[in-house]
């Protein structure tokens, strides 16, 4: 029997996920992450709002994708390819109330190497890292 590195799956390549339970509610939360200001900081500027399945988008940076599916105040999946990247990565923001507020999860999947998970486990620290400072600053 053949042991997988962590993160490695059999079909979807590497994947990797980063959760934060911040202290706002989900329905807060989900107005937010899914204004203009609120994708900027996890998806990029330029991105159309409102979201809803089906359509596609190009941020100001260049990172293209699809909204695959959206079930609102729950989770957002999307395919996700910044430039120079030669296939589609899939993102999905998932919310789910806590008992101290709202615990908020990116997973990526469907990531070319352990190289790109761990560069991708960064970035949605970062985000998440970003995200708390708008929240308590009562940006949102």
């Amino acid at each position: 029997m053949t042991t997988r590195p962590t993160g490695l799956t059999k079909d979807a390549g590497w994947q990797v996920g980063v959760s934060r339970t911040l202290p706002i509610d989900v329905g807060a939360a989900w107005d937010y992450l899914l204004s203009p200001a609120g994708l900027a900081h996890w998806l990029g500027d330029g991105v159309p709002t409102p979201l809803e399945k089906g359509i596609t988008y190009k941020t100001t940076a260049g990172t293209t994708g699809q909204i695959r599916s959206l079930h609102p105040r729950d989770r957002v999946r999307l395919t996700w390819r910044p430039p120079g990247r030669r296939q589609d990565a899939i993102v999905q923001l998932v919310l789910q109330s806590t008992a101290t507020g709202c615990s908020v999860r990116f997973h990526s999947d469907r990531l070319t190497s352990q190289r790109e998970r761990e560069a991708m486990r960064a970035h949605w620290r970062n985000v998440l890292d970003r995200l708390t400072v708008a929240i308590s600053s009562d940006d949102t």
